[in-house]
């Protein structure tokens, strides 16, 4: 099933900016993910194992680096890539 997934992070540290653009370069690097990010959060399109396994698997690389984040997530199964 392809769904979509809006994901906003908030580092509760001075350098968040680097933090946050560091996330979404390693979403970005998952060629079977679509990726499209605005000023407040990204979305992404996928399967949504892909999906939810791919956001885990960087959420967890993310919070090594910084264990003061704070993801939200909205996720919508069925949903395909415009």
């Amino acid at each position: 099933m392809q769904a979509a997934v809006e994901i906003s992070l908030y580092p509760l540290n001075a350098d968040y900016i680097d933090r946050i653009k560091a996330f979404i370069n390693k979403l970005n690097s998952h060629e079977e993910l679509k990726v499209q990010t605005n000023s407040m959060s990204t979305h992404v399109w996928g399967s949504l194992d892909q999906v939810m396994s791919i956001l885990t698997q960087e959420m967890e690389i993310a919070s090594k680096g910084s264990p003061r984040l704070i993801f939200v997530m909205k996720v919508i199964p069925g949903l395909a890539p415009p």
